[in-house]
């Protein structure tokens, strides 16, 4: 059996027996991981079938310095945290548009355009690669400074502001096309 730099060689080269034998071999221990993580068996799976969709995707770019399986854990484990973050902003704006609508006596009108505007939002964050999404989320929503979010993600401050511009780029292009 070959070690984990050879896999990962034959993976970089578009070996696909190679790419479905580390599928088969990997999929249901970390779907398992992911669901003690997410909570829910549908989600796991679509965690781990788009973390190998995107390890096919990119395989050329592929360099992995730790083992193989550790890595995939790895990875499978940023994505559970990213999904759960990305309920945790959907659930603040649906108990927002609740507080808002049960206390001001918004027209219904006004409460469907809000409701469009925050199914637009997350839609927007949804398309952002996982790291600028995230940067995105931990200054608008948490409020920290590019400085306290640098330091959290071990980045420097130029990368955190090049993925807030990417994001507000995509947000201002996606909300004038309304």
């Amino acid at each position: 059996m070959p070690g984990d730099s050879e896999i990962v060689r034959r993976i970089r080269q578009g070996d696909k027996g190679q790419f479905e034998s580390l599928f088969r071999s990997s999929y249901v221990s970390l779907v398992r991981y992911a669901r003690t993580m997410t909570r829910d068996h549908d989600t796991a799976e679509e965690i781990v079938q788009d973390l190998f969709f995107r390890l096919w995707k990119d395989k050329e770019k592929l360099q992995i310095e730790s083992s193989l399986n550790g890595y995939l854990f790895r990875s499978v484990h940023n994505r559970c945290l990213h999904h759960i973050n990305h309920n945790k902003v959907v659930e603040k704006y649906a108990n927002e548009v609740v507080m808002l609508s049960s206390g001001t006596g918004e027209d219904t009108a006004d409460l469907v355009n809000y409701n469009d505007l925050q199914a637009k939002i997350v839609r927007i964050l949804e398309r952002l690669p996982e790291k600028c999404g995230r940067i995105f989320c931990m200054n608008r929503f948490e409020g920290l400074k590019y400085s306290e979010i640098a330091e959290k993600l071990s980045v420097s401050v130029k990368t955190v502001e090049a993925n807030m511009g990417r994001a507000l780029k995509e947000f201002r292009k996606a909300l004038a096309e309304q």
